[in-house]
């Protein structure tokens, strides 16, 4: 199927504009966005879903149900804030890349045949928490403040205020200790 003269002159225009945001957005960020990162401000989605300034939420992210996000936390690009059983981020965490936090599951309805009903448990992510790449938390788990949640972990249960979690299932790997301006992280042999 051809285009039409007007559909060629859109696509055309489409192009020109997404080679002038891409040039502007390297020359003020030293990065290549996704065409609709650079056609959207990145701060919109945090705006929108909580009518705050301070929380920033990749427009490549998914939320659905009932989420509450903290003061100056930021979600990456491509995670899931999955909040149909809850979903409670504290203030100043960092959500990276491709988490996924999902509040519900439906394991028992697969393996009965659709018999079971899905689960739901809500999932609480402490203050000053922050969650490495591609890290997933799974329904009814709640994270204490100041904890570090390793890339790739797989958190299933509840984790104690101050730990680094890692592995999968995830574990406490070590601890996190603030002091004034200073931060320890400190792991165990």
């Amino acid at each position: 199927m051809a285009l039409t003269e007007k559909e060629i002159e859109l696509l055309q225009t489409l192009q020109s504009l997404r080679q002038e945001l891409r040039q502007e957005t390297f020359a003020k960020h030293n990065r290549i966005n996704p065409f609709y990162e650079d056609l959207f401000d990145w701060k919109e989605s945090g705006h929108f879903w909580t009518k705050k300034d301070t929380i920033t939420i990749y427009n490549s992210t998914s939320i659905v149900g009932d989420v509450q996000i903290g003061d100056h936390t930021w979600v990456g690009p491509f995670c899931s804030l999955d909040g149909t059983g809850g979903l409670t981020i504290g203030h100043h965490c960092s959500i990276s890349v491709g988490c996924q936090l999902v509040s519900h599951d439906t394991v028992r309805w697969a393996i009965s045949g659709g018999v079971a009903p899905y689960e739901y448990s809500p999932i609480t992510i402490g203050n000053c928490c922050f969650l490495g790449s591609h890290a997933i938390i799974t329904k009814g788990v709640t994270i204490g403040d100041h904890c570090l949640i390793a890339a790739g972990a797989v958190v299933t249960n509840d984790v104690p205020s101050g730990s680094i979690i890692g592995g999968v299932p995830g574990k406490v790997i070590g601890e996190t200790r603030v002091e004034n301006t200073k931060v320890h992280l400190l792991y165990y042999k």
